[in-house]
């Protein structure tokens, strides 16, 4: 375990860029808890996951529970359009992106991980819907306008923080982005 002077850290950015696997490595490192907002978004404990969404209150409600319970925290997963009030915590921000290929196959290497490739392949696969559809929504991720959670979106929200913010729009492994946000802790 390392020291940090960063004690509250919010990793963000687009889906299959390695946000929650940098959020967990990143909190194993430093000996932080860690947290993923998919966890407040989602009723997660569905037989088909990623299907019911919780209200935003509830969602943030949750989310604030267990962030006020652990001293220091790595917290991985958007928060645009509704965790806006958490902004003021994070003494941290790291924001990752990838090309959207790269994004698509570890997408699809993580959930075939998760789920097996039977459950998301047409037409019997009972993920198969679920799964198109959020790779269809992640591929639209760099374009996507109006939507909350875009490329554009997270950006600006970017904008906002008076805290470090770390941007790594580069393909590299774990190790060296977790080695990457470390030296940031200026000590």
């Amino acid at each position: 375990m390392e020291a940090s002077v960063y004690r509250h850290i919010h990793v963000l950015g687009a889906p299959g860029a390695g946000v929650t696997t940098l959020g967990k490595a990143l909190a194993e490192r430093l000996g932080l808890s860690h947290f993923d907002t998919d966890d407040y978004y989602w009723f997660t404990d569905d037989d088909l996951p990623y299907r019911r969404k919780r209200n935003p209150e509830h969602r943030l409600r949750l989310l604030r529970s267990d962030l006020e319970s652990a001293a220091d925290w790595v917290l991985s997963g958007s928060l645009c359009g509704w965790g806006d009030s958490l902004a003021d915590q994070f003494d941290l921000v790291v924001y990752l992106w990838a090309p959207v290929a790269l994004r698509h196959a570890r997408i699809r290497q993580r959930e075939e991980a998760r789920y097996g490739a039977d459950r998301l392949s047409p037409p019997d696969g009972d993920l198969n819907k679920v799964y198109e559809k959020f790779q269809t929504w992640a591929a639209g991720y760099d374009s996507a306008e109006g939507n909350i959670r875009s490329r554009a979106a997270e950006l600006n929200w970017l904008e906002q923080f008076s805290c470090p913010v770390i941007r790594i729009e580069e393909d590299m492994p774990v190790d060296a982005m977790v080695s990457r946000v470390i030296a940031l802790k200026g000590s």
